[in-house]
């Protein structure tokens, strides 16, 4: 019935999608297994993309040939630039999105790849010789064969969902939890753990008084996720609100804490702690007399509204009752109420850095079910376990990305090094190269790698050499082009900039904090070379000047550390020989077995007097 495929991705979230998306697109024949075709990529949360750090991310897989950039461009309802007033380290973009047109997008895209095969059914084990994969076997007893698989199995391994006292079997609202995997890979020798998420109740935005909220629009000049030029901004956009909590409304939450499974101990998995539960947010920040409400349309035709800020757990009469005391809530009618959802994860310590498994040759792993929250997280999983199964199966080598590469290389890399206990998100801070990993700069730093591995296009290549040589171009005619006091002192009073005596170069006038490029349409001369250089590369230009000097030193201090961490270490090593070494260090390097002294450094618990005695023996 079946023939062999290349590659097989279990799960149809964010993370199967992009992982069937680049293994496909490489040239791989590759199955997608969902346990229901209609909900391919569907947003089970909030209907929005990117964000602080996230936007990061679907930059960068944008930049290097993934789709989650164009397909949130394509169905985009609002767009915003966050952090505009912060550094451009800083500037994030996030989009809302239409979830329905979101999912169908997606699953358009996947059926035009004809190296991409669906079937929907429940994978309930993995076909294992010896410590190799070699393909699946479904709930109908159908076996499957693949050189790889690749595991993006989100919240389904043996979900449970509760609202309130209730609980029941359940991967998502509506859809049954995946059984059987847990246990096989258990008895592999995998270790597990249980984590938990929740989402908020959705209300049908009919019965809403906005007047009673503050609008949000998006950016008077909406930009987009993805760098290549087919894809338009938005035109149109439809605006959010939002509201705000109030002592009527905790008081009223409170009543049904006693019956939380959060505060009665029926939930066992961590919650994330930075997207926490209305009823956790009440409990942590007691001294809080309100928490902010954003009210979130989930489309252009649908009525219905995503409450961002109000997940919940709690009994669903609690629920609603405590939503109607919410300025513009009064008269809410409820679709559904918010759920907290329970599951198995893996500890991504157990996978190396293609997210391929450490006992399982051919195995990989992607998305919640290595620990993380949020869909640009999984997302960028997804992009890396398909190209590196992709490139498994061709006997190439592996694609990794390092911690000044990408945010994406930040990640991956705190997965597999530090683990996790909670449900891992990406923040800027948790990149210490965030002037290099910009969101304006990921096609530079990106889009030559994704090219030479067959996944970005060839006009996504040639479009991004035209924007370094329009920079650079750029960039020369700014450290060209001086101009005397009398043409410029008057802008510079205007802008409270201090006056010059003498002829100055551009490029020195733009390094001043207030000055931006386009105050130098001072004559015709500069207003017509200026007007030869794309928006593009106006914004690429005057970042690398304005902050010439802080980019240089990140770049020096990644090289050293990167000539540091590169330094092998028999991945075999006996670190019990090594008497200096702490007992905790010993037994944490025998479990882990980095393979380089940048992956010792950052497993948890190993400390600098550990990594110099490595370097000492190794020095020898």
């Amino acid at each position: 019935m079946f023939k062999k495929y290349d590659v097989i991705v279990v799960g149809g979230g964010h993370a199967g999608c992009e992982a069937a998306h680049s293994a496909a697109t490489m040239g791989s024949k590759v199955l997608l297994v969902t346990m229901n075709m209609q909900t391919i990529a569907q947003m089970s949360c909030n209907p929005a993309m990117g964000g602080v750090a996230k936007g990061q991310i679907v930059r960068e897989i944008d930049a290097l040939g993934g789709m989650s950039g164009i397909i949130a461009d394509q169905t985009a309802i609002q767009f915003r630039m966050l952090n505009r007033s912060k550094g451009p380290a800083m500037w994030s973009p996030r989009c809302q999105s239409d979830r329905m047109r979101f999912a169908e997008a997606w699953r358009l895209s996947l059926e035009s790849n004809p190296n991409v095969d669906f079937w929907q059914e429940t994978v309930t084990d993995l076909l294992i010789e010896g410590k190799r994969v070699t393909g699946v076997r479904t709930q109908l007893g159908i076996e499957i064969e693949a050189d790889a698989v690749v595991l993006t199995n989100g919240t389904f391994l043996n979900g449970i969902i509760h609202i309130g006292e209730k609980r029941f079997g359940g991967g998502r609202a509506g859809e049954k939890s995946a059984k059987g995997l847990t246990e096989q890979l258990i008895q592999l020798g995998f270790e597990s753990g249980r984590m938990k998420t929740g989402t908020p109740p959705r209300i049908d935005g009919r019965s809403l008084n906005y007047a009673a909220m503050e609008e949000q629009k998006g950016d008077e000049e909406p930009g987009k996720f993805s760098y290549l030029n087919t894809v338009q901004p938005i035109q149109q956009q439809k605006s959010c609100h939002i509201t705000y909590t109030n002592a009527e409304v905790h008081d009223i939450l409170k009543t049904g804490f006693d019956k939380s499974p959060m505060f009665n101990g029926r939930i066992q998995g961590l919650g994330p702690r930075y997207c926490p539960s209305i009823e956790d947010k009440i409990n942590r920040f007691a001294e809080r007399e309100r928490h902010q409400i954003f009210v979130e349309p989930e489309g252009w035709d649908t009525v219905e509204i995503y409450v961002n800020g109000f997940s919940s757990s709690l009994p669903e009469d609690v629920q609603y009752k405590a939503l109607t005391k919410i300025p513009g809530f009064e008269n809410a009618k409820m679709f559904r109420p918010g759920y907290a959802i329970e599951y198995d994860y893996f500890p991504p310590t157990q996978l190396g850095y293609t997210l391929e498994t450490k006992l399982i040759e051919g195995l990989f792993f992607a998305g919640q079910i290595n620990g993380t929250t949020g869909y640009e997280e999984a997302a960028c999983q997804g992009l890396m376990a398909g190209i590196n199964a992709h490139l498994k199966v061709k006997e190439k080598e592996p694609f990794i990305l390092n911690r000044s590469e990408a945010y994406i290389g930040v990640l991956i890399d705190d997965l597999i090094n530090k683990g996790t206990e909670e449900p891992y998100r990406m923040f800027t801070s948790r990149a210490e190269y965030r002037i290099l990993l910009r969101q304006d700069n990921a096609d530079i730093r990106l889009t030559e790698k994704g090219y030479g591995l067959g996944l970005a296009s060839a006009e996504r290549y040639e479009q991004v050499q035209f924007k370094k040589s329009q920079t650079e171009l750029l960039v020369d005619f700014l450290r060209r082009e001086k101009v005397v006091p009398e043409e410029v002192n008057a802008m510079l009073a205007a802008k409270k900039s201090a006056e010059i005596s003498e002829k100055a170069s551009l490029i020195n006038l733009l390094k001043r904090p207030s000055i931006e490029i386009s105050d130098f349409q001072l004559n015709d001369s500069l207003s017509e070379g200026l007007a030869q250089f794309s928006p593009e590369s106006i914004e690429q230009a005057s970042i690398l000047v304005k902050y010439e000097s802080y980019i240089e030193k990140e770049r020096q201090n990644a090289q050293r550390l990167l000539e540091v961490e590169e330094k092998n270490i028999n991945p075999n090593f006996d670190y019990y020989q090594l008497k200096a070494l702490s007992n905790e260090a010993k037994e944490k390097l025998s479990k882990h077995k980095p393979s380089t002294l940048g992956q010792a450094i950052r497993i948890s618990g190993i400390k600098p007097t550990d990594i110099s005695i490595l370097m000492v023996y190794m020095s020898k």
